[in-house]
């Protein structure tokens, strides 16, 4: 099947894809008619918020220039996270914020629910233990989480933030028109009633590293006998969903190359559960690099990134990390749209490779059943694209 016929194929099924079900029908009508029972409310504690948002690292780093932003026009307001354990970490690191709770969000964590009624009743769990903080303000930060809007108004919450959409407008209180955008702006028109309207140039997006973290990482290089005096080149190939990984002989075919032209050595990054995805990589390499996957936290992989002559990688939340370091950046999107989920930042330092097929962005993670030749976004983009670029990079920096 040649390209145009492929790409017809594609967004044909994409819009199959996104069609609402029967049964998230039925959830909508559900939803509504539950949004229209009395729900017990209690005294708030005035300036409380609770900022929601079940997304994984990459969005929740993308929601905090939103959070500083607040906390720095309301300075004695108390500021509550609610994270998934897989995002808290990275939250917990910002003085802005008072309290991390928590909550492994129905939907979030990539394995499948128990039963239909899982949802509610952890919903009916969770609110109850909100309710004991007396939060004057819930912001829902994903536009579309009815579930976080549910647990708010289940919870008492007298005034509910979010966005005009279906399953989440029966919940609030105040519903802003949603419009395309960056996921950073989503979040800051949250706050504008407290900000006031901020340019983008003056958003702040930046992680906050601490000497301790840099200590660390420069015990951690030094024993693994990274060069002191060498640039750094950091390549973190993982990704939480096949379909946005590139292949390791092409992340061997740029970690060589750089190598070679820059004398710098090539550092890989990653979890405990990416080792072999690193080692595939490592195996095709034709000089010596350092796999690190596994030795760090997520604020001692930020001092590392701080350190990068240049950080390459696919679609992940680790990317969005070095970008808010500081470290110039390679990102190779696929199925995601960058318009709305791309680094924030000079375009000119955090750049973004894509494939040019006309079914991208299908914004469609996994096609189950489907072959992954017919989702070639990823796997379009060339070894040399990425290479003169990250060259181009590193050697500005």
């Amino acid at each position: 099947m040649d390209r145009a016929r492929l790409a017809e194929r594609n967004r044909r099924l994409t819009e199959f894809q996104h069609r609402l079900t029967w049964s998230e029908r039925l959830r909508r009508r559900l939803l509504r008619a539950y949004a229209m029972l009395p729900i017990r409310r209690q005294r708030p504690v005035r300036g409380t918020f609770l900022l929601i948002r079940p997304d994984h690292l990459g969005d929740v780093l993308l929601t905090t220039p939103a959070i500083r932003a607040l906390r720095q026009a309301q300075p004695g307001s108390k500021l509550i996270a609610l994270a998934g354990p897989w995002s808290a970490e990275a939250l917990a690191a910002y003085e802005e914020i008072s309290l991390v709770l928590t909550l492994p969000f129905p939907g979030f964590t990539r394995k499948p629910k128990e039963s239909l009624a899982t949802p509610y009743l952890m919903a009916m769990q969770w609110a109850r233990k909100v309710r004991q903080l007396r939060i004057e303000t819930a912001l829902i930060l994903r536009p579309d989480h009815w579930w976080g809007a549910m647990l708010a108004y289940t919870a008492g919450i007298p005034r509910r933030i979010g966005y005009d959409l279906p399953d989440v407008r029966p919940f609030l209180t105040e519903h802003i028109p949603f419009r395309p955008g960056h996921t950073v702006m989503h979040s800051m028109r949250l706050v504008e009633r407290w900000t006031g309207p901020i340019a983008s140039e003056d958003i702040d997006y930046r992680f906050p590293v601490v000497e301790a973290d840099r200590q660390y990482i420069a015990s951690l290089l030094n024993g693994a006998q990274v060069p002191a005096d060498r640039p750094m080149i950091v390549i973190h190939p993982g990704a939480g969903a096949p379909l946005k990984r590139w292949q390791p002989e092409n992340w061997a075919i740029v970690a060589d190359r750089l190598s070679e032209r820059l004398r710098a050595t090539i550092v890989f990054t990653g979890s405990d559960l990416e080792h072999t995805q690193i080692w595939k990589v490592m195996d095709q390499m034709r000089h010596k690099a350092v796999s690190l996957a596994g030795e760090t936290n997520i604020a001692q992989l930020a001092a590392l990134f701080e350190r990068a002559a240049v950080v390459l990688g696919a679609d992940s939340g680790p990317l969005h990390l070095a970008v808010a370091s500081g470290a110039p950046t390679v990102h190779l999107y696929g199925p995601a749209d960058p318009a709305e989920f791309g680094p924030w930042g000079d375009p000119a330092r955090q750049v973004v490779i894509t494939s040019n097929i006309g079914c991208r962005p299908c914004r469609i993670l996994d096609w189950p059943g489907d072959s992954p030749n017919n989702h070639p976004c990823i796997r379009d983009i060339r070894p040399q694209q990425v290479y003169e670029i990250a060259l181009r990079l590193a050697e500005r920096r």
